[in-house]
């Protein structure tokens, strides 16, 4: 039962990987990681709730876990091929959302991915990045804004600049 269960979420898993990680095989490396920490911990999955936002949750500790041991989240790695298109998308236009996502704060692409790609309800975004409801929906507002900003044109020169600074000790 269990690896059944967790099998039939994979197409998800991988969409929302390749969000956040933007490179095909350091998405497939979380996913894989996120499938072996799921059956291995899938006792303590409590039967009855939301297996997908479980799993989800478990891809986000994964992926942050990766950033931490990397001690780097470089944005400007991400390929542009990430989000996969549908056939009628302008391929321009979805570059530039693809890139206009790589410069918002990875908490509030985070949640658009969650709520608006996965169509995950506030409640299972919340659990699956263990934040209250409320920092889901100011997370989804601030970064929902920032991204028409940024799609407007009017902001994704200044916002790339920006995303290129260090931070100097």
């Amino acid at each position: 039962m269990d690896s059944a269960a967790i099998a039939e979420h994979i197409p998800r898993l991988r969409r929302y990987a390749r969000a956040l990680a933007g490179d095909s095989h350091r998405a497939d490396d979380l996913v894989q990681d996120t499938l072996e920490r799921a059956l291995a911990k899938f006792h303590l999955w409590r039967h009855g709730s939301d297996l997908r936002a479980w799993m989800f949750s478990i891809m986000h500790n994964v992926f942050i876990n990766q950033i931490k041991a990397r001690r780097e989240f470089a944005l400007d790695e991400a390929s542009e091929a990430s989000l996969e298109a549908p056939p009628q998308s302008d391929p321009l236009q979805l570059r530039d959302l693809d890139a206009a996502l790589r410069c918002l704060p990875a908490e509030q692409r985070e949640v658009l991915l969650l709520v608006g790609l996965e169509q995950l309800s506030y409640a299972e975004a919340s659990q699956a990045l263990d934040v209250p409801i409320g920092t889901v929906m100011s997370r989804l507002s601030r970064g929902r804004e920032r991204l028409r900003v940024l799609m407007s044109g009017t902001g994704l020169a200044e916002a790339n600049s920006a995303t290129n600074l260090k931070v100097v000790k």
